[in-house]
């Protein structure tokens, strides 16, 4: 009964989209106007982003919100632009006709917010106009007669603040006044040609020009910065400099929130063995969840460091000038600016940066950018390499500035940059063979990053994170710990339970594969369940050592355990292997249907273990040959 009202209530709701360009604050809105009552789906077909959310207002008007994807013109030149138009029209295959179309512009970049609204209503659409930011506008001088805005667009203008509670008041009010207004046809709509722009580019500035009264702009300021941040020598040595600086930042400044978490997970597993009598379910809390779990959660801190930074660097208006930064460099090896910053949300997961390359237009130059986005360094592999370098690095100093594991990890982190762009090189000249396209940007005034978007973003990824670590990594926890403790041992065993185990016994197996790269049989059992997420590799490390120690050790102890039981050589092969190391499958999922084609996600998992495994050997060998000493 309860269900059947829901659903009718939602079938009577109005729908409303919300339309604008990229970094107009559109989804800002629509995070203040449906609070948690939200849900991301990808629309029917593809892999765009599909934000849809509930709201009332304060009369009891239901809404459904769709947040589109950000799009410059109806004229669509990615698939993002794509679905926006087809929404916009009416005309996607599985998505309702909307009832209300809010263009939500950036009020300081009126110029070239209002091509896309008078392309809008050129469709004679219901539709209003959310004038966003307007109080950065009024900062800047920037005066708006919105009643004048109204009457030259023959619409309703409100204004809206989407980063303050309250700011989006006076778009609530005036949709109380909106009324279902039904179309018995979709909108037709044609590409426009060249006069038609030109026309539009005219009309934007009449408009302009009878409702919005600028100051002289200074921007003598943004100026200034950029003759250094552009600089084609200067720049390039600020953006290495802001990236060492990051990744000394995720050793440095996460080490004691890391030692809390530690102790904690320690404190708990000595808690839950010393509360639960000899037996399955104290190996299963223990050895299973406990050792498993607890050392992956242990790395969050250094992870929510490393989104800190690109959040910052996002929000300050930094991220397009790093693009064109990198432009002409980029070109040397077929990509383009535009490839940067899919890249650089690859840092974070290679799954939104393959995603992210979706606003590259040109066909080549996106598949190059999707075939190596995997060697940017995500966040998954930084608990395997926090592991290895914490348990063989020493803390130290070097020059008496620079943090020594920061810069091992500094120079992991170039090293798959490097093997990007060289793979790169290799696509262009085959796979990926065509013209370089230029690139065009909008390059925005330079800004505090705003304290609470940071924080907000912040808390998502540690949600992300923790909802990884209680489902995916717990379950493979909990599988690993059956593996490796079923069938019991017999009688007159002398070793470890384990290695009777299921998992014992694929250990052989593997061990023939990767016995000549320096790999043990515990490495080689973690890097299976470290196919479906990365950083699972390390929770099944402490699975497997704890089930094979003689004591009660849990993931506190696992760093010291690896010092002792590995050599020098197996913890550098380990860490060449994760610089280019296999995909986890949700990925290759991801890369199959942005491609639509099996080949290209198993390309990309032949040439990443290929690279993974003649990196591992090349390295274990030559550190034997300097450093000596026998197999792990």
């Amino acid at each position: 009964m309860n269900a059947a009202l829901a659903a009718n209530a939602e079938d009577s709701a109005l729908h409303l989209i919300l339309l604008g360009n990229p970094n107009c604050g559109k989804t800002a809105l629509f995070n203040l106007l449906t609070g948690s009552r939200q849900k991301v789906a990808n629309y029917p077909g593809v892999t765009v982003d599909r934000k849809e959310g509930q709201m009332t207002t304060p009369l009891g008007k239901r809404f459904r919100v769709f947040d589109l994807p950000g799009a410059y013109s109806l004229n669509a030149v990615s698939i993002d632009e794509e679905v926006t138009r087809d929404v916009v029209l009416g005309v996607r295959e599985g998505e309702q006709r909307p009832d209300l179309i809010v263009c939500v512009c950036d009020a300081t970049n009126l110029k070239l917010n209002l091509r896309l609204v008078l392309e809008v209503r050129r469709l004679g659409r219901p539709m209003l106009l959310a004038l966003n930011m307007t109080d950065l506008a009024s900062k800047r001088g920037i005066e708006i007669d919105v009643p004048a805005l109204q009457r030259e667009l023959d619409m309703p203008v409100v204004n809206t603040v989407a980063v303050k509670r309250g700011g989006a008041s006076a778009l609530l009010e005036q949709l109380e006044l909106a009324v279902r207004d039904v179309v018995p046809h979709a909108a037709t709509w044609q590409a426009p040609d060249v006069a038609d722009v030109t026309a539009t580019q005219r009309e934007v500035r009449r408009i302009l020009a009878a409702s919005v009264r600028e100051p002289v702009i200074d921007t003598r300021f943004d100026e200034r910065i950029d003759r250094v941040v552009l600089h084609p020598f200067w720049g390039m040595l600020i953006l290495a400099a802001t990236l060492f600086l990051m990744f000394q930042a995720v050793f440095s400044w996460a080490a004691l929130p890391m030692e809390w978490i530690k102790g904690g997970v320690e404190a708990f597993g000595q808690l839950l063995a010393a509360q639960l009598p000899e037996g399955l379910l104290r190996s299963l809390l223990v050895d299973g969840i406990v050792a498993g779990v607890g050392s992956v959660l242990v790395f969050m801190p250094q992870i929510l460091i490393l989104f800190l930074f690109i959040l910052a660097l996002e929000d300050s208006g930094y991220l397009p000038r790093a693009a064109f930064l990198l432009d002409r460099l980029m070109g040397t090896v077929g990509l383009s600016g535009r490839s940067f910053i899919p890249l650089l949300s690859s840092f974070a997961c290679a799954i939104p940066g393959i995603m992210a390359a979706r606003t590259i237009s040109n066909w080549r130059d996106r598949l190059a950018t999707i075939m190596i986005a995997p060697l940017m360094t995500c966040s998954a592999r930084l608990p395997v390499y926090a592991l290895i370098i914490g348990a063989f690095i020493p803390q130290t100093t070097v020059a008496g500035v620079f943090n020594l594991q920061g810069l091992v990890l500094f120079a992991l982190y170039l090293a798959g940059v490097v093997s990007a762009m060289a793979v790169a090189g290799v696509l262009k000249m085959t796979v990926a063979k065509g013209l370089q396209h230029p690139l065009m940007l909008e390059l925005p005034s330079y800004r505090w990053p705003h304290g609470r978007n940071l924080l907000l973003g912040l808390l998502e990824r540690a949600r992300i994170f923790i909802h990884r670590v209680g489902n995916i990594i717990l379950a493979l926890m909990i599988v690993l710990w059956f593996l490796s403790t079923f069938p019991a041992a017999p009688a007159d065993a002398i070793g470890p339970a384990i290695q009777y185990s299921y998992a014992g016994m694929l250990r052989h197996a593997l061990e023939i594969v990767f016995a000549p790269i320096g790999f043990n049989w515990q490495i080689s059992i973690a890097l299976v369940p470290g196919m479906a997420a990365r950083e699972v590799a390390v929770g099944a490390l402490g699975t497997v050592y704890a089930l094979s120690a003689s004591g009660d050790d849990v993931a506190a102890q696992l760093a010291p355990m690896l010092a002792a039981g590995w050599s020098l050589p197996t913890a550098f092969s380990l860490l060449a292997w994760y610089v280019f190391s296999p995909q986890c499958l949700s990925t290759l999922a991801v890369v199959k249907r942005e491609t639509n084609s099996w080949r290209y996600p198993l390309l990309m998992a032949g040439y990443l273990f290929a690279l993974a495994y003649g990196a591992a050997f090349v390295t274990y060998r030559v550190s034997l040959a300097l450093l000596g000493g026998p197999y792990a």
